[in-house]
């Protein structure tokens, strides 16, 4: 697994998490969301950046992706190698 992106903040009402990402995600990637009170693993199904849906992102870039789970604002995310 390859460290990915940190949750910079989580909208309970919608269920997305905002992710500042290190390195590049796309649809379709599974990913594993790690923070003080919760792990678990998702398959991105969708994503944003600046409201826009996009189908991949690079490093750098802010995206905006639903989660399954509640989430902590510094919440580690990390792509899971298949």
């Amino acid at each position: 697994m390859k460290e990915i992106g940190k949750v910079t903040h989580y909208y309970g009402k919608i269920g997305v998490a905002i992710i500042e990402l290190s390195a590049a995600l796309k649809v379709g990637d599974k990913i594993k969301f790690q923070d003080k009170h919760a792990e678990f693993e998702q398959t991105v199904d969708s994503m944003q950046v600046e409201h826009a849906a996009v189908q991949e992102a690079k490093a750098g870039d802010v995206v905006g992706v639903q989660v399954a789970q509640k989430l902590d604002e510094g919440a580690v995310v990390s792509k899971v190698e298949e």
